[in-house]
């Protein structure tokens, strides 16, 4: 139970840095959906971080690693606003540009991990 306990403080941390990342003044004036990207580029790398971290320290506190991963990166993260801003680029139709965002947020994203884990395993010896 105690896990849950953290993994909702950390959804709250999440949540709330995300609904904050909405004020940030960026592409209001475009169709393409920065701040959504940016918000799951970021989470994407500081999953990796911590994962790597995590496995590279043995930090033996799992609960503030799941606090972390599924907590913060979760709460902060998104699938279900990118999904939804693919579908209205889709109706609006722009849709090339609604590829061009599913595709380079995935692969970003997954390059993002791996660089992050990279990072942490090339500091950490």
């Amino acid at each position: 139970m105690i896990q849950c306990i953290f993994v909702g403080i950390g959804g709250f941390i999440g949540a709330v840095c995300r609904y904050l990342m909405g004020f940030l003044p960026l592409g209001a004036d475009t169709a393409f959906p920065v701040k959504t990207l940016m918000i799951n580029l970021i989470g994407a790398f500081l999953i990796g971080i911590i994962a790597a971290y995590a496995l590279k320290t043995d930090t033996g506190n799992s609960n503030l690693v799941l606090m972390l991963k599924v907590g913060v990166c979760g709460g902060f993260t998104t699938f279900s606003t990118f999904a939804f801003e693919i579908s209205d680029l889709i109706k609006a139709g722009q849709t090339g540009m609604a590829v061009a965002y599913g595709l380079g947020s995935i692969v970003a994203g997954v390059l993002l991990v791996i660089f992050a884990q990279w990072l942490v395993y090339s500091i950490i010896r």
